[in-house]
């Protein structure tokens, strides 16, 4: 009987450090996720606005050429207005790689995408895409390898998970502790 009062017990204590530590797993995992978009923002702003006013789009393209599957360094890649690839300091392979059609439409209707693009498998970027217009339109992609963002989410969710654990072990040492110092008093 005593068993099962302090499983009941253990059980409601476990469910409220696992749900503890899953919201707090996902708000960490977001606010990283999100902060990698950061200097994208700002470089697909500044391109948009500059080729709005009228600058030359070899202006506002970095000059070397970013490997996107092995650099962390961030990149600019434009798209004319079907989406095809005119230039960028972006590569793979040596190309400019397009993302799937949709991600254009979507950015034409909204004005702007954020997004993780995968071009193959091993290779994830964060993404943002804003639309250009005036003496042409088209598209702006500006983004940089999430690998280190990536890195810091495994080790959260290490960190969450043994946090959880050593949750676990000591309420139940304590809900069982409770029990005898209960019956002791």
């Amino acid at each position: 009987m005593k068993f099962k009062r302090i499983l009941k017990r253990w059980i409601v204590t476990a469910f409220v450090s696992t749900v503890l530590c899953v919201l707090v797993y996902a708000s960490t995992q977001q606010i990283l996720r999100q902060s990698a978009n950061d200097p994208q923002i700002q470089m697909a702003e500044d391109a948009v606005n500059a080729i709005s006013k009228g600058a030359e789009i070899s202006s506002v393209i970095p000059v070397a050429n970013i490997d996107i599957a092995n650099s962390l360094s961030p990149f600019i890649n434009i798209y004319n207005s079907n989406g095809d690839a005119i230039a960028g300091s972006g590569r793979l392979y040596g190309n400019l790689p397009v993302p799937p059609h949709g991600v254009f439409k979507h950015t034409k209707t909204n004005g702007e995408n954020r997004l993780t693009w995968q071009p193959e498998r091993g290779v994830r970027i964060a993404s943002v895409i804003l639309s250009y217009s005036g003496t042409n339109s088209g598209f702006v992609l500006a983004g940089r390898s999430l690998r280190e963002t990536e890195e810091r989410e495994s080790q959260m969710l290490f960190f969450s998970g043994i946090s959880l654990l050593i949750l676990l072990v000591v309420s139940f040492g304590l809900i069982i502790g409770s029990e005898y110092f209960l019956r002791e008093v």
